[in-house]
């Protein structure tokens, strides 16, 4: 799982349409699909894989690193040309976290054990079968099929 993380972080001095292609070839999606995921003009990467765009708005981040599978901090890190930190495993909260979006960066810091917000402790393995958790694209387990997020509360469980 680590050496999956570390293929999908950016490399020292990569560019940000040098990582943004090598993610994108990766996955085997052309440019039109990518946008189509991410949420953001074709034109949009484009620009940004010919090295036109070095910088990235919250919408166009969020929405390029849940189509990546890759934490928003990355493209933080390789828009700055700073590294990223190594994070031992994907961690998120299960009461905070929206189904579908990115990790928020404070869950993914290496010494984070609990939600900055709700102070719930943070999960990176699955609560049913404890398989780690490599991508939050999907609200289930791949393995189990048990969902990542908490139970919600009903006015019946008051």
């Amino acid at each position: 799982m680590h050496t999956l993380e570390q293929a999908q972080a950016p490399n020292p001095g990569e560019s940000l349409a040098e990582y943004v292609r090598r993610l994108r070839l990766g996955l085997g999606i052309n440019q039109k699909e990518l946008a189509a995921k991410a949420g953001v003009h074709l034109q949009s990467i484009g620009k940004m894989e010919r090295g036109k765009t070095t910088t990235l708005n919250h919408k166009t981040k969020n929405g390029l690193a849940c189509a990546l599978g890759v934490p928003a901090e990355y493209f933080d890190a390789v828009c700055r040309g700073i590294a990223v930190e190594a994070t031992a495993a994907l961690k998120f909260c299960p009461d905070c976290w929206v189904p579908g979006t990115a990790p928020d960066p404070l869950w993914m810091h290496l010494r984070a054990k609990y939600c900055f917000a709700c102070a719930a402790e943070l999960r990176s393995h699955c609560s049913k079968c404890n398989e780690p958790i490599i991508s939050l694209k999907h609200r289930f387990c791949p393995y189990c099929g048990r969902s990542y997020k908490s139970k919600q509360l009903t006015n019946t469980d008051s």
